[in-house]
């Protein structure tokens, strides 16, 4: 563990906790990689691109608070919030695809497939899909029942295929070049972008046991609150972002005609329908706070996802 990340939760703040947790997760999936066979080959070069390549960690972030919330220590946490970062890298590098959204910058770098070639990055999303289950299955979490690691892996495959990530990207790809309403962009996106920051909630909680499960329903309200708000937030980010600072190119969803919020709801109303979902989050953590859990990070977080500016 970095020294950075061994300061209590209490002791830093918000900022201080994001920046040590992104830190904490390079070194853990650097130390990951370090230790696969063949790492210099191909394959394993494309995967540790497509892993280590920057980002802000909030899936990883997510299941450290959330476990935090029950006083659980880092280690039993980390499986889970590896494994939920491989399978947001996997991801990603799909999208990024010629026959997905044919993007060429990522984190302000080239794309997976721009780099190593279409063929390499299919595998180093399917290999790094694999990985997030052996990771899930093999890793050491320690206070986590067999039972709580079960039901992990389980919410993890739903949520990162048919009925989760994967079903939201099919209806995405679907709903190009026609109009459609709200409810069904709510639906793509509530699947696509909201399944693995839901699963990043009920990860941390399945690793509390009974206590994390008796408060799930009032964390999936959030969690269903937040992860919209953050596709909502992206979707105004490439209208208004920078490409410099947002990292891949700005306008792409228009130029692919894809139904983001900005066009169905117009550029004001979009940022209100964020603020909206925010102030959601807020009062579903309130009713946690009665419960005399702390939501300190947790409200934190709701307030980045919707003012970040990549």
């Amino acid at each position: 563990m970095s020294e950075q990340y061994k300061a209590s939760f209490a002791e830093q703040s918000f900022e201080e906790r994001l920046h040590a947790c992104q830190q904490h997760i390079n070194d853990k999936l650097t130390a990951l990689f370090s230790s696969l066979p063949f790492l210099n080959s191909s394959l394993g070069t494309a995967m540790q691109y497509g892993a280590v390549l920057g980002g802000k960690r909030l899936r990883p972030f997510l299941v450290y608070s959330v476990g935090d919330m029950f006083g659980l220590p880092k280690k039993s946490l980390d499986a889970a919030a590896l494994a939920l970062e491989c399978i947001h890298a996997y991801s990603l590098i799909h999208d990024d695809l010629p026959a997905m959204d044919n993007d060429d910058l990522r984190r302000g770098q080239p794309t997976c497939h721009i780099k190593f070639g279409e063929s390499q990055a299919i595998l180093a999303g399917d290999a790094l899909q694999s990985l997030a289950f052996e990771i899930l299955a093999k890793q050491d979490m320690p206070n986590v029942a067999l039972s709580d690691r079960l039901a992990m892996i389980a919410e993890l495959a739903s949520a990162s295929g048919f009925a989760g990530m994967c079903g939201g990207q099919s209806l995405d790809l679907a709903a190009e070049g026609q109009q459609i309403d709200l409810a069904a962009l709510e639906q793509i996106h509530r699947h696509k972008t909201g399944a693995l920051i839901r699963s990043a909630v009920r990860l941390g909680a399945y690793s509390a046991g009974q206590p994390g499960r008796e408060v799930l329903p009032l964390l999936e309200q959030y969690a269903q609150a937040i992860g919209l708000a953050f596709q909502v937030h992206d979707d105004i980010l490439d209208v208004v972002g920078n490409t410099e600072v947002i990292g891949k190119r700005q306008g792409n969803d228009q130029q692919l005609g894809k139904n983001t919020y900005p066009a169905l709801l117009g550029l004001e109303q979009a940022q209100k329908k964020a603020r909206d979902l925010y102030e959601e989050a807020l009062n579903v953590l309130t009713e946690l706070e009665k419960l005399s859990y702390d939501t300190a990070t947790l409200k934190k977080l709701a307030g980045f996802i919707i003012e970040r500016n990549s």
